[in-house]
């Protein structure tokens, strides 16, 4: 809960106006069934499942993404390789660049 918190407060303090977060693989579906995006940043693991379809519904929306895992790879196969990952722990500047990556 802490390191979302601080990454919450990274993409506050890199300019987004609203963030929102998503535990598991069902609230993260629902949100961007609900909600408006420009961007997310999505883990690998949303509480023990892999977020493939998540990945999935995000390039069907067309919401830029980037992905972030503690695996040495991104685990969601080639169809997401062209995506920013971010390797946790990351930090701030790491996620700036990434972000601009897919913003830009």
């Amino acid at each position: 809960m802490m390191i979302l918190l601080m990454i919450e407060e990274m993409l506050i303090d890199l300019g987004g106006a609203s963030v929102t977060s998503a535990a598991t693989v069902g609230q993260a579906l629902a949100k961007i069934d609900g909600e408006v995006f420009d961007a997310a940043i999505l883990d690998v693991n949303l509480n023990g499942i892999k977020s493939q379809s998540v990945a999935e519904r995000l390039a069907a929306c067309g919401i830029p993404f980037v992905l972030s895992t503690g695996y040495s790879d991104h685990a969601l196969g080639d169809a997401y390789a062209d995506r920013p990952v971010l390797k946790k722990p990351f930090r701030y500047p790491e996620l700036a660049v990434a972000l601009s990556r897919i913003l830009s």
